[in-house]
């Protein structure tokens, strides 16, 4: 029961935290942040391919020392262990989305959680604004948790 009521009030914590974080975000800033979501309930679902639907063709994604996945087939191919199994290995959620003035690149970044909700990481995404309306990832790179994030 103290399990189930520690992992109530972290989740209280962080939607309270992501609501305050967006309060002044900007329309793009919020459009963004609901691509990331979905690109991380992707995971939450087990669903590799809507997970690879936020992945643009030309994508960049840093896999740890030396490995570094280039395009979006490449990304498919080395993700997918992630998606075996019945639960995810992480989640995330944006904290930080800023956007160029241009409106077609776009950077978020936030926590990383492992399956306990502890924070083990932070991600850093470069979105890009496509042809057909869609913003998909361009670079991904995590790293270890930032001091305070």
């Amino acid at each position: 029961m103290r399990h189930v009521r520690r992992l109530l009030c972290l989740t209280v914590v962080f939607t309270a935290g992501s609501a305050q974080a967006q309060e002044g975000w900007s329309a793009l800033q919020r459009e963004v942040a609901a691509s990331e979501r979905a690109f991380a309930r992707s995971m939450t679902d087990r669903d590799h391919g809507a997970f690879m639907t936020h992945v643009a063709e030309d994508a960049v994604f840093f896999g740890g020392p030396g490995v570094v996945l280039t395009g979006r087939q490449a990304v498919a191919d080395g993700w997918r262990r992630f998606f075996d199994g019945a639960q995810a290995p992480f989640s995330w959620e944006p904290k930080e989305v800023e956007v160029l003035a241009s409106g077609t690149l776009a950077l978020s970044s936030g926590p990383v959680y492992g399956p306990d909700g502890s924070n083990i990481g932070t991600f850093n995404s470069v979105w890009r604004l496509e042809s057909d309306g869609k913003w998909r990832v361009v670079f991904d790179k995590g790293c270890p948790p930032c001091p305070g994030g």
